[in-house]
């Protein structure tokens, strides 16, 4: 589900960062005033700007949802991820832990190797 979830993110990102720079500025509508040729495009003359709106509110709904869902994701972990992890656990649980060697204690120092 997770990679799913990313995928879509990702997706969704490039798509919402394509359709920004489609879209024209708010200076652009003034040269479609004086006829530089809009209204002849595939959506009409106001029909591309309803269209890209739309589409970037769409595409940002969806990268919200998705951004959402990573953060629930990644905050409430489950217990366990695959069947690797619970055989390493178990792996883990079953090894004796090696006993602490104390300061004053000369097994594991290198001090026995040192001639004098």
């Amino acid at each position: 589900m997770e990679i799913f979830v990313w995928v879509i993110h990702v997706i969704t990102a490039i798509v919402l960062v394509g359709l920004v720079l489609m879209q024209h500025g708010k200076g652009a509508d003034m040269g479609a005033a004086f006829g530089t040729g809009s209204a002849g495009s595939v959506f009409g003359s106001s029909g591309s700007a309803n269209f890209l709106s739309r589409s970037t509110a769409v595409a940002t709904g969806i990268f919200f949802i998705t951004s959402m869902s990573l953060t629930y994701i990644y905050a409430n972990p489950s217990q366990s991820h695959g069947v690797m992890d619970k055989h390493e656990v178990s792996k883990a649980a079953q090894t004796p832990a090696a006993p602490a060697s104390t300061p004053g204690d000369a097994t594991g120092s290198k001090s026995q190797e040192i001639p004098k």
